[in-house]
């Protein structure tokens, strides 16, 4: 089930806020059981055979979250180790099977000669994000920073239909103590006039935005993974309609997840940050999938040793961490090029500002002309990785790598051969890279426009009534035109 669907907007999201803000004026328990319920319906009405999966993962997890609070609480530590270990394991073992047992087969067989096979796997809507979710709690109950006892709040954590499909991954900390709040489960109108505007906001990014910019993006990538040349001029509108699109679907998702919580009055973290700001891959990682950025570094780098025994192990890490991050994305070597690429960017920053020392880098981050070369160069570094990251096959990836640098095959004619096979005009492409590179840059992003709109919604009730009044017409709208399609687009980290 899509957020942007007539069936998700005019059936399931009005009968599951009735039933909960219903029960939660006599029972918060039963509020929270029923969007637990909620939640499983949303799952399952996408891939009703994976249901089971998922409900044996939470039980699994559960509890082995269990038993390691309660041998800690028994000064038993190596022997809850052991059972986090295990957890974890677990929990990558699952993953790795769905996700990526057909992908080292393949190399196997072409490492071989052979032809195995491996009938059946399907990868389960969501899997990548439950299973970071699971990891985090494990970890966090055997640092001791939570005890969870309740399961139901437990399912519902990890089931939690906004960001269940894709994120952001979330800490236990960040939710348990809003499950527990009474006041949760009782209407707000500020949240949820805020909450309904922000949900729009975000439905307009990907039906209007992202996938209006898409069709520039497939008509280079598809005919380049099936042997095409784009010539220098498609191949660089190609990589920057991906850019586009990829951000302003992906942070239209995260937008929706917000929205949809704060009707909920429940607050998901912020999983963007403008990152084509950035000045420089560090700041990009910092503000781009934040959620998923922050699990990296804490449960994968600092477990490595982070920067801990000296530079040479601490390149190490981050090469290791972004290559492992990439293959999280996708089962292929395009993703983990993808990764790779990050990781050595990230280690050219962070030489160049030992390089420099702090007083240097400080001088240098004062310079109005060193900023916009910064900003230049890491978005260029960004949108050469963003090339192996949509391609399917490395060759695509190649042939449109070629052509940006004026090395491919294809002569720029004017014609533009594969823009016209695909009904699509230059002018219009560049239009659209233009207008939505100006707002990805220039305009305020989402997660200030919705503090903005909840700080005035708290005080002005005429202002919630107008909000509420041109949000639901613009919903209505927006649906409208996604119904008008050929086909709905699921969202693209849906793949992941």
């Amino acid at each position: 089930m899509l957020f942007t669907t007539a069936v998700f907007v005019l059936a399931f999201l009005p009968v599951a806020l009735a039933g909960y803000f219903l029960l939660g004026r006599y029972s918060p328990r039963a509020a929270s059981t029923w969007l637990f319920a909620a939640s499983l319906f949303f799952y399952g009405w996408w891939m009703p055979e994976f249901t089971t999966l998922l409900l044996g993962s939470i039980a699994a997890n559960f509890l082995l979250g269990l038993r390691i609070a309660r041998l800690l609480d028994a000064g038993r530590r190596p022997a809850a180790k052991g059972w986090l270990v295990a957890g974890v394991g677990f929990n990558l073992l699952l993953l790795g099977y769905f996700k990526y047992a057909n992908f080292f087969l393949d190399n196997l067989n072409a490492l071989l000669g052979t032809h195995s096979t491996l009938a059946g796997v399907v990868l389960p809507i969501g899997i990548s994000f439950y299973s970071f979710t699971q990891i985090a709690f494990l970890v966090d109950t055997w640092q001791g920073k939570v005890r969870e006892f309740q399961p139901v709040h437990y399912g519902l954590f990890v089931t939690y239909f906004p960001h269940l499909i894709a994120g952001p991954v979330l800490h236990h900390a960040q939710m348990m103590p809003q499950f527990a709040r009474a006041s949760t489960y009782r209407f707000d109108a500020a949240n949820f006039s805020a909450g309904a505007a922000i949900f729009a906001l975000g439905m307009f990014k990907k039906v209007v935005l992202a996938d209006g910019i898409a069709p520039y993006a497939d008509a280079v990538f598809n005919p380049a993974d099936a042997g095409a040349s784009p010539d220098a001029v498609e191949a660089w509108l190609g990589a920057l309609a991906y850019t586009l699109q990829l951000y302003f679907d992906f942070s239209g998702y995260s937008d929706m997840a917000i929205g949809l919580s704060w009707m909920f009055n429940i607050r998901l973290p912020y999983n963007f940050d403008s990152p084509y700001r950035a000045r420089s891959i560090s700041d990009f990682w910092r503000r781009w999938h934040i959620s998923l950025s922050s699990f990296l570094r804490d449960y994968l780098y600092i477990a490595l040793g982070g920067n801990r025994y000296g530079a040479a192990r601490r390149y190490l890490n981050l090469a290791a961490t972004m290559v492992l991050g990439g293959l999280w994305h996708g089962a292929s070597w395009s993703f983990v090029l993808w990764g790779a690429l990050h990781g050595t960017y990230l280690m050219v920053n962070h030489g160049f500002r030992a390089l420099c020392g702090p007083a240097l880098t400080q001088r240098l981050q004062r310079s109005r002309a060193f900023a916009v070369a910064a900003w230049a160069l890491t978005m260029l570094c960004v949108v050469v990785a963003w090339v192996f990251f949509r391609a399917t096959t490395l060759d695509g990836a190649a042939s449109i790598l070629q052509s940006m640098a004026g090395l491919g095959a294809g002569v720029p004619d004017g014609t533009h051969a594969l823009l016209w096979n695909a009904g699509l005009q230059l002018h219009a492409g560049l239009l659209w890279c233009l207008a939505l590179g100006a707002i990805a840059v220039l305009l305020p992003n989402s997660n200030r426009i919705g503090e903005r709109l909840l700080e005035g919604a708290r005080g002005h009730s005429a202002a919630r009534a107008t909000v509420g009044g041109f949000v639901t017409c613009a919903v209505l709208m927006l649906v409208l035109v996604n119904m008008a399609r050929e086909s709905v687009s699921a969202f693209i980290y849906f793949n992941f």
